[in-house]
């Protein structure tokens, strides 16, 4: 059902907001964490498993969790991609490696309707639109409501990042910390004093345009920590690693106890 987005209105507002990786797909794994009451779930379709038809028991997995948004990562800027997970009805978009504003451009272009975009309509038949049942409300509301976020990750995207966050229709930039790592050669080594620069230049630039900054949590930071530094939107864990690391704790404990 197409209802306001709870995760847009937040941050829009000022406020933080606290979601979770979604890597395996799993619409049980979706719903239990959606009911836990983070304000987003971000289900990952550049890492992830699953693709565009996926999408529906996921979305359904969520559906009894207004508060909680659902914000689809599409695997690149394609415009076919975008369409696809924007008719099964996701309240939120993150494009990976956006370097330009003519690319931030594009974005908005795919997840807008004529005359302002090019995204092409299914408005009597999407999800989106409650399968055409209020696709007038849809077609007028959808812009306003969708969450679009791109991802800053390359020195290319820090020296245009005025540009982009200028972009109408992008509302929030998120650092990719680790992928900015490894386009400098240190992929993982948050801390080498180049990509410590190159994180601190995008926030710089991010906090001057006065849009949400977000990011995941740094290697030896918390949440907490992140959200000090200035960051909005926190991708704090994934699915993949509640289940792991709850695992290999318990099994370590126990292995201690009886080898």
């Amino acid at each position: 059902m197409f209802r306001p987005n709870a995760l847009k209105k937040r941050l829009l507002s000022g406020k933080r907001a606290l979601g979770c990786w979604t890597v395996l797909g799993s619409p049980p794994v979706i719903e239990l964490l959606a009911y836990c009451g983070f304000d987003y779930l971000l289900l990952d379709q550049e890492h992830g498993f699953g693709e565009p038809s996926a999408l529906l028991h996921s979305l359904q997995a969520m559906a009894a969790t207004p508060n909680c948004t659902s914000v689809v990562r599409v695997p690149s800027n394609d415009p076919n991609y975008l369409k696809r997970v924007l008719d099964a009805g996701v309240e939120g978009v993150m494009v990976p490696n956006v370097e330009t504003a003519d690319e931030a451009r594009a974005v908005v272009a795919a997840c807008r309707y004529p005359p302002a975009g090019r995204r092409g309509s299914a408005l009597g038949s999407a999800r989106a639109s409650d399968y055409g049942i209020h696709s007038l409300d849809y077609k007028q509301k959808s812009s306003g409501e969708l969450l679009i976020v791109v991802q800053i990750e390359s020195p290319k995207a820090i020296d245009n990042i005025d540009a982009i966050a200028a972009v109408d229709g992008i509302d929030v930039l998120f650092i990719g910390p680790h992928d900015l790592s490894g386009t400098v050669g240190q992929l993982g080594d948050l801390k080498h004093p180049e990509v410590a620069r190159l994180i601190a230049r995008a926030e710089e630039g991010i906090r001057r345009s006065g849009k949400p900054m977000g990011t995941v949590p740094h290697p030896g930071a918390t949440w907490r920590e992140m959200f000090q530094r200035g960051y909005h939107m926190i991708n704090a864990g994934s699915d993949v690693g509640r289940l792991r690391d709850a695992a290999l704790a318990e099994v370590k404990e126990f292995r201690s106890v009886h080898p």
